[in-house]
Formats: structure tokens, C-alpha cells, sequence
């Protein structure tokens, strides 16, 4: 009995070994195919002032606490994007919302109060409405002694047909604010108007409902929500070190915390193989991902893993972009 219960217990012992070294082959990087090339750098909102993150919530009003400017750019203007273009962004991402004339208008926050000279909720608004108000308005560094940019936004906030139309070639994370899903369907019917060329050009995120909403009306379009990633990365974690990855995978966007990478199977190379056969973008935020944390200085690059390719997610394209255009 003892001879058989050791004959067992060595089967299972090695088998164990296997099937650990198994995983480690078919998932370290080190035997990855190669990656070359620079990271894909996502600007956020174009180039924005930036602000502290120390006790930030949902409700706090960014724009009375940003630092002492260091460019003239506002966040989601054409002349913020035209300078993440210069600077080397490969990615635009901007904000999105509904009109009450029909149209969308670029535009981060919900309400208009902090940013602007304008009140309410900025969707119940129309275009024309919109664009007469200073969205330079509410920006201070020094708790309200000086408003730097105050008077110099009036007419800045664009629609989504300017931004597009100037810069046909670009590519843009577009971001719904919403979890309407009548949202969804609105921008579905504004975007299937678009050359599938364009289209190509652009991913769009948000709520659950309106992202699954335009994704049943234009399956091609990359998309992203929390749904989707859930529906994609769960099970990955729970098979993916066989290789497999779930067609919920295909042809989306993935926001990963930098905390979080490096427990997902394959990371960094050969996970990024693995979504890039997919069609799916990875793009690696700082931190626990938290209220759009970017890789916003050099010292923050020192963090990423060795000769990283896949996607970086930034609010400082100005100081990020220069460090691989000269490598």
C-alpha cells in the first residue's frame, strides 16, 4: 500500500512540475515572437492642464486645482489636439456629448459650472448655445487670486464634425459620458455615415449600455466598456495561460492598470501578440487606473516593462512623445 500510494504521489508530483513548466513556456515573454517599434501614445483629452490627484472624487472640480500652467492648451480643443499631433500623439482621446439640437459637442464635464461661465448640464444645451461660452473660464493654480485662462476660451468648445473634419487622418478614442443607451444608438447613426476607412480610425468607450448599443449597430467599430473588459480578461485570467483567448477579446480596447499587468497571463509580449491577432488594443494606464492616471513624466517611463510596444496612456504627450522620438 505505502509503495502504491508513493507510486501515485510521484505521478502527481510530476505531473505538477509539467504542467507548471508548461505554463512558463507558453507564457513567458522571453520566448515571445520579438515586438519592435515604439509604444502607441494615447493622449488624453490632447494636451491638457493637468491638475493634483490627492483626494480627488467624481464631484471635484479639476480646473480649480491645476498646476501653474506650463503650455496654453485646454483640454479637448482643436488647438490642444493640433499640439498632441506635433508632439508625436498616435491617439487622440476626447469627450463626447449630445446636444439638444442634434449634434455632440466635445466637452468633458457633465455640468458646465466648473470649467465655464455657462450653467447646468452641458447637454441640455444646443451647439450654437455652447460655443458662446468660455470654457477658459474656471481654470486657477492659486485658489482663485488669478484665472489664467480666462476669456481666451470663448468659442473653443468643438463640435465632433470639426474635430474629425480637421483631422481626417487621426485616430481617436472617443469617449460617450453617458450609460444611455439611446446615446449609443444616436452616435451609431452619426458614425455609419463615415467611410469604413475612417472608421477604422476610431474607438469608442462609456457606459455598458451605450457602448453594447452602437456595437450592435456597427460590430466593426472598435469599442470598450467595463462590460467588455470584463467579458474579455475574466475569462483570460481564469484559461488563458493554455493560450486561449476568449473571443469576447476580439476586436475591442483594453484598459490595463499597470498594477494589474503583470499578473495577466503572457505579460508583456506575448499578451500583446495574443490581443493584437485579435484586433484589440492594450493600452497600460498608471497606477490602479483611478481617474485617468497617465504616464505623464520621464520618471514614470522608468516603470514600464523593457523595449514595451503596446499602447501608454498619458495627459503630458508633450513631455512623453520627445523620449521615444529620440531613441
Amino acid at each position: 500500500m505505502n509503495r502504491f500510494r508513493a507510486f501515485f504521489k510521484n505521478k502527481f508530483v510530476l505531473v505538477c512540475i509539467a504542467l507548471v513548466a508548461f505554463m512558463y513556456v507558453n507564457n513567458t515573454s522571453l520566448l515571445a515572437e520579438k515586438r519592435t517599434g515604439s509604444p502607441l501614445l494615447l493622449a488624453h483629452r490632447g494636451l491638457a492642464q493637468t491638475f493634483s490627484m490627492e483626494g480627488i472624487t467624481n464631484d471635484t472640480c479639476t480646473a480649480a486645482r491645476i498646476f501653474k500652467p506650463e503650455h496654453p492648451y485646454l483640454e479637448n480643443t482643436i488647438p490642444s489636439m493640433e499640439a498632441a499631433v506635433k508632439a508625436g500623439a498616435d491617439i487622440i482621446e476626447f469627450d463626447i456629448h449630445p446636444t439638444t439640437d442634434g449634434q455632440f459637442a466635445v466637452f468633458h464635464d457633465w455640468t458646465l459650472d466648473c470649467r465655464t461661465n455657462g450653467k447646468g448640464v452641458t447637454r441640455e444645451h444646443t451647439l450654437d448655445e455652447l460655443k458662446k461660452l468660455d470654457i477658459g473660464y474656471g481654470y486657477t493654480y492659486d485658489n482663485g487670486k488669478t484665472y489664467p485662462f480666462r476669456g481666451k476660451g470663448v468659442g473653443m468648445m468643438p463640435s465632433i464634425d470639426e474635430v474629425l473634419a480637421h483631422f481626417p487622418e487621426q485616430s481617436f478614442l472617443i469617449h460617450v459620458k453617458s450609460n444611455d443607451p439611446e446615446e449609443g444608438k444616436q452616435l451609431a447613426r452619426y458614425l455609419s455615415a463615415l467611410p469604413e476607412t475612417r472608421l477604422k480610425q476610431l474607438t469608442i468607450y462609456g457606459g455598458d449600455q451605450p457602448i453594447e448599443a452602437l456595437r450592435e449597430e456597427l460590430p466593426q467599430v472598435r469599442v470598450m466598456s467595463v462590460s467588455t473588459m470584463k467579458s474579455c480578461l475574466l475569462p483570460y485570467i481564469a484559461v488563458g495561460w493554455t493560450g486561449y483567448v476568449p473571443e469576447a477579446c476580439a476586436n475591442t480596447q483594453l484598459h490595463i492598470p499597470e498594477k494589474i499587468a503583470p499578473w495577466l497571463w503572457g505579460w508583456p509580449d506575448k499578451f500583446l501578440n495574443r490581443m493584437d491577432a485579435r484586433n484589440t488594443r492594450t493600452i497600460l494606464v498608471a497606477g490602479g487606473g483611478d481617474f485617468s492616471e497617465g504616464f505623464d513624466t520621464v520618471e514614470d517611463l522608468t516603470r514600464l516593462p523593457a523595449n514595451y510596444t503596446g499602447g501608454i496612456w498619458t495627459n503630458r504627450i508633450d513631455k512623453i512623445a520627445p523620449v521615444f522620438k529620440t531613441q
